[in-house]
């Protein structure tokens, strides 16, 4: 998984990061049951504090996009959620954003 923060962009850190998992996942370049990386392994890659993942990760699961499954790690989601009209109005908004 590729994602790249622009420090000089409008967007905070974590929406950056955020917009660009979503538009992964409409593209399918991440797929269902996908391991996303830890947050202190992305946030090293990115040069970030871990909180700033963090925060990238809740939203998303907030979203209904990734879900945490304990020591597993944290996945794509394998499908919506039952009641995914506010987080489907979120997500499609982050990628037409993007």
């Amino acid at each position: 998984m590729i994602i790249a923060v622009d420090p000089a962009d409008r967007e905070p850190p974590y929406q950056q990061i955020r917009i660009q998992v979503l538009a992964a996942i409409a593209a399918s370049t991440l797929l269902p049951s996908t391991r996303l990386p830890t947050i202190r392994q992305l946030a090293a890659d990115l040069d970030l504090a871990t909180n700033t993942v963090a925060r990238a990760y809740r939203e998303l699961e907030a979203d209904g996009a990734i879900e945490t499954r304990g020591r597993k790690g944290t996945f794509v989601r394998e499908s919506k959620p039952v009641d995914a009209g506010a987080a489907s109005t979120r997500q499609l908004k982050a990628v037409a954003d993007a």
